[in-house]
C-alpha cells in the first residue's frame, strides 16, 4: 500500500512541474553543464584567436620566424579542436531529440 500512495505522490509532483521546464530539467540531467562548457570553448577559441593574430603579425613582420610559425599553428589548431567541440554539442543534441 505504500509503494502506491509513493507512486501517487511522484505522479502528483510530475504533473503540478510545468512541461516547458520539466523538459529543460531533462535536458540538463541528459547533458550536464552544456552551457558552461560551450562558453569555455567560446573563450578559448577567442583566446586562440588572438594568439594566431599576434604570431601571425610576428610572421608578417618578420621576427623571430623559427618559433612564431609553430606558435602560430598551435593557435589555429586550438581554434580548429574548440570550433570541433562547440559543434559537436549541437550534434549530441540532435542525436538525443532522435532517439
Amino acid at each position: 500500500m505504500t509503494n502506491s500512495s509513493n507512486q501517487n505522490r511522484s505522479q502528483s509532483k510530475k504533473n503540478n512541474l510545468d512541461p516547458e521546464m520539466y523538459a529543460r530539467l531533462k535536458a540538463e540531467a541528459k547533458a550536464p553543464y552544456k552551457g558552461l562548457r560551450k562558453f569555455f570553448y567560446l573563450v578559448i577559441g577567442a583566446s586562440g584567436f588572438i594568439g594566431a593574430v599576434v604570431f601571425l603579425a610576428k610572421i608578417i613582420a618578420g621576427k623571430d620566424i623559427a618559433t612564431a610559425l609553430p606558435n602560430f599553428a598551435l593557435q589555429v589548431g586550438l581554434i580548429a579542436l574548440m570550433i570541433f567541440f562547440y559543434s559537436r554539442e549541437d550534434v549530441n543534441k540532435q542525436e538525443g531529440e532522435s532517439k
